[in-house]
């Protein structure tokens, strides 16, 4: 078992931020992960971000994003995170990552 494995097993049952090399931000709670990392998240939606419009949900339900896709995970401070006006926030998308 790898050390991503051993650390994303730790965050099962937890609220995860994820952001895919397409520049998606995914927020659910992690269900469980393969060994290749891809990973199963329930009651989760995407952040969309925009200058002019704020940060828009859009939920998406269970979810599987594979691993190879991952860019970045995170938990999420579920306090801090319910307390954030996410209609307030203007952000230009994330941009895909050029290898």
């Amino acid at each position: 078992m790898t050390e991503c494995h051993k650390e994303l097993q730790g965050l099962i049952g937890l609220p995860v931020s994820i952001i895919t090399n397409d520049g998606r931000n995914i927020v659910g709670t992690l269900r469980g992960l393969d060994q290749k990392l891809n990973v199963i998240l329930e009651d989760c939606h995407e952040r969309l971000f925009s200058k002019e419009a704020g940060v828009e949900q859009d939920q998406l339900g269970l979810y599987i994003v594979r691993g190879d896709n991952m860019a970045l995970v995170g938990e999420v401070d579920e306090q801090l995170d319910g307390q954030t006006d996410w209609t307030a926030k203007r952000a230009d998308p994330l941009k895909h990552i050029v290898h």
